[in-house]
């Protein structure tokens, strides 16, 4: 079977499966520069959009394909409906749940990063921003603020003119993340919607220090059954 991943769910239930002696191919985009792999057989790089996908499906045999790729990868979600409603293979997409505010939350949702920026004049002139490398163009014009950018790899330009480049990868804790937005003496968070555990530190630190977070709503996907657990994508493979 095939999982599109490259999160941490797709490695878990890519180490789930192959426990379970399942031939699992697991696909990774190639955007980060030392990504974390997981168990079973790796591929790295495109398909060729879904004529491509549909036909290393059909060329591999593959029984089904898990889509357990990160909540904002529109266009591979778009491909893998397409490509496997063609080459007739069952598709599963494994989907994290969304944060949800909780008491003491300062959110402010939006739906993609140009209205992240426009939003942040009003909001502070020091931020956090932690929505990737992809998408930084959208602040470069806000000479007025200071950022200091998170991502896994350097992002290229352009860039807002003030800023700071920290390269890390969670998961992160609380503490790390309050002591991160006070030494850098950060007024607001700026975040997309990705769900799960691995990252969701920074959002109760900036609960704690009274913080406003913009948050960009996730993008439609294509309908396809869904589960939001690695327990429930493992019962669905092996029910088959």
């Amino acid at each position: 079977m095939l999982i599109l991943g490259g999160t941490a769910e797709a490695r878990e239930l890519a180490g789930e499966l192959v426990a379970r002696g399942v031939r699992v191919v697991s696909s990774l985009a190639g955007r980060v520069a030392r990504p974390r792999l997981p168990e079973g057989e790796v591929r790295v790089g495109g398909f060729g959009g879904v004529d491509g996908l549909a036909r290393w499906l059909a060329e591999h045999d593959t029984g089904a394909v898990v889509d357990a790729t990160h909540p904002f990868a529109e266009r591979i979600g778009a491909n893998a409906a397409e490509a496997t409603r063609r080459a007739g293979v069952p598709l599963l997409r494994l989907a994290r749940p969304g944060w949800q505010p909780e008491p003491g939350d300062v959110w402010h949702w939006v739906d993609d990063l140009g209205d992240a920026a426009a939003r942040l004049p009003a909001l502070g002139r020091r931020v956090f921003l932690t929505s990737g490398r992809q998408g930084l163009a959208a602040f470069a014009g806000l000479d007025a603020l200071w950022f200091l950018i998170r991502c896994v790899d350097p992002p290229g330009p352009p860039l807002p003119r003030a800023h700071e480049i920290l390269l890390d990868r969670g998961p992160y804790t609380v503490d790390s993340e309050r002591s991160l937005l006070r030494d850098h003496r950060i007024e607001v968070l700026v975040t997309k919607d990705s769900g799960g555990t691995h990252t969701d530190a920074k959002l109760r630190a900036a609960r704690e220090l009274g913080l406003p977070v913009v948050v960009v709503r996730r993008p439609p996907r294509p309908e396809a059954e869904t589960v939001g657990t690695v327990g429930e994508a493992v019962e669905w493979v092996l029910n088959r």
